[in-house]
């Protein structure tokens, strides 16, 4: 007879492969085809004058759209804007640094949307789409977004704790937040490949560059010569807590491997991204991808295909918002 555990474990196994593929069939990449046929060229214009304007959009985008994703999936709950009444998702302590820009193009999106065919498009679809474009535009891989996600109801500060990994996480805590998604521990590695664009706050990582040790100003799996770089690049983050380095300091303006040839040499800039290459769990992912760039490409695109499905909304759980930061009440 089978255990209860067994059973338990073939029963979530069977609701997830079936609510996922339940969500994936809400959804269609011709969604629009007829009620708003400029959909993607409007998308695609916005991306690209906002990215040439402003060159962190990208990052800002990416970052965005996987804060949003991961915390009760991928319905813009993230660019809900706080009121006396309620603490939004955007202002929880983790959510504070997310730039501007990606919160911009997504609105820049929605009133040139609005305009063209009020009242049809979420905004839920335009960030998946924008960051789409955007990975594209910085010489990443193309892959399909499938549309018709509705926009969430609720955003609260609260439901970010624990969800969201973080970069002084240990890697058990961090594979737990992407397995309990349904992500596997080689998923979350290729995701994190994200990281070969953008940028961190040098308080995210000054735990492990200075006084590290009684015997080590910085962490020792920091390249000493790159560690000294940084102290000095962010020697006075105290008084200025703006102060950031690019993820991938040898080529922050493109998407590319370059992030986990990086990992080996010590050019690593968070601490969870050391510990991708010194856990043996993730290093052979590292490897794998320091080496193949076709290999991350394609694994990427469809981690990316796979995430932008996670936890959508479909018709009754969800609305189309008239502004993208306020519930349409």
């Amino acid at each position: 007879m089978a255990s209860p555990l067994f059973l338990f474990l073939c029963f979530y196994s069977l609701f997830f492969t079936t609510s996922y593929s339940q969500r994936q069939s809400l959804l269609s990449t011709n969604y629009y085809q007829k009620t708003c046929p400029r959909f993607e060229q409007i998308l695609q214009d916005t991306t690209t004058n906002k990215q040439i304007s402003s060159p962190t959009t990208a990052a800002a985008t990416l970052r965005l759209f996987f804060h949003d994703c991961f915390v009760g999936g991928c319905d813009a709950s993230v660019l809900i804007s706080s009121t006396p009444f309620n603490k939004a998702e955007r202002d929880a302590d983790i959510n504070l640094s997310l730039p501007g820009d990606g919160f911009d193009v997504v609105v820049r999106a929605k009133t040139a949307l609005e305009l063209a065919c009020p009242g049809v498009v979420s905004c839920a679809d335009i960030l998946a789409v924008a960051a789409r474009n955007l990975v594209l535009m910085m010489g990443g891989p193309y892959y399909s977004v499938k549309l018709g996600r509705k926009d969430s109801l609720i955003s609260t500060a609260s439901s970010i704790d624990g969800n969201l990994p973080k970069a002084t996480m240990p890697m058990n805590q961090i594979i737990q937040i992407f397995e309990s998604r349904g992500f596997s521990v080689q998923e979350m590695v290729v995701l994190s490949g994200a990281h070969t664009i953008g940028f961190s706050h040098c308080k995210e990582f000054s735990s492990i560059l200075y006084n590290y040790s009684t015997t080590s100003e910085s962490a020792p799996s920091y390249n000493p010569r790159f560690s000294q770089a940084l102290r000095d690049a962010c020697a006075n983050y105290h008084q200025n807590p703006t102060l950031s380095v690019f993820n991938d300091v040898m080529s922050p303006n493109k998407f590319d491997n370059m992030y986990f040839q990086n990992l080996p040499k010590g050019l690593g800039l968070l601490s969870s991204d050391h510990a991708l290459y010194l856990d043996p769990r993730t290093k052979q992912y590292v490897d794998l991808y320091a080496k193949n760039q076709t290999a991350f490409f394609e694994a990427f695109g469809a981690a990316m295909e796979k995430l932008s499905v996670y936890g959508v909304k479909s018709e009754g759980k969800g609305e189309i918002r008239r502004r993208c930061d306020a519930f349409n009440n």
